[in-house]
Parts: C-alpha cells; sequence; structure tokens
C-alpha cells in the first residue's frame, strides 16, 4: 500500500503517488521526481490551482521551515511542461 501524505494546498489526503514531492534546492523549489533528495519536503497536487494556492499562502516556506519567499519559478516551469504532455 502506497503511503499517504498530505497537499500543502489544499489539505487533500492522496497516495504519494498522486502527489509531486517538492524540496528547496539552491534557495528554489524543486520537484523531487524519485523522492530520495535530502531534506525537508512538501507534497502538492501536479495541478496549477494548487501550486498557485500553495504559493499564494505561502505554504512551501512554512512546509519546508525556510524563511523568505522561495523561488517557485523550475517549479511552475516543471508543472507546465506536465501539463502539456
Amino acid at each position: 500500500m502506497d503511503a499517504v501524505r498530505t497537499c500543502v494546498a489544499c489539505r487533500a489526503r492522496e497516495s504519494r503517488g498522486a502527489l509531486l514531492r517538492v524540496v528547496m534546492h539552491d534557495g528554489q523549489l524543486c520537484v523531487d521526481d524519485r523522492a530520495a533528495l535530502p531534506g525537508r519536503g512538501s507534497w502538492v497536487h501536479p495541478t496549477a490551482e494548487c501550486l498557485k494556492l500553495a504559493v499564494t499562502r505561502g505554504a512551501f516556506p512554512r512546509a519546508l521551515r525556510v524563511s523568505g519567499k522561495p523561488d517557485a519559478s523550475p517549479l511552475e516551469n516543471r508543472l507546465k511542461t506536465l501539463m502539456d504532455n
């Protein structure tokens, strides 16, 4: 059985396979495809709505326990390529 995680944006609980793991890397939010990168991770649905909600609410800094506003552009670009395919 797949582990259950909570989306930082909409707070819905889903299996790990249905969510993207996001980590901080060099001050940027990056997708951790294999869920193997070091550090704290947060989970979000791979949708534009959940990504926008998480960024607007400041959910990533809170979940990742970092200060400031991290650069979400790599995450947004990655999500765009996922939705285009």
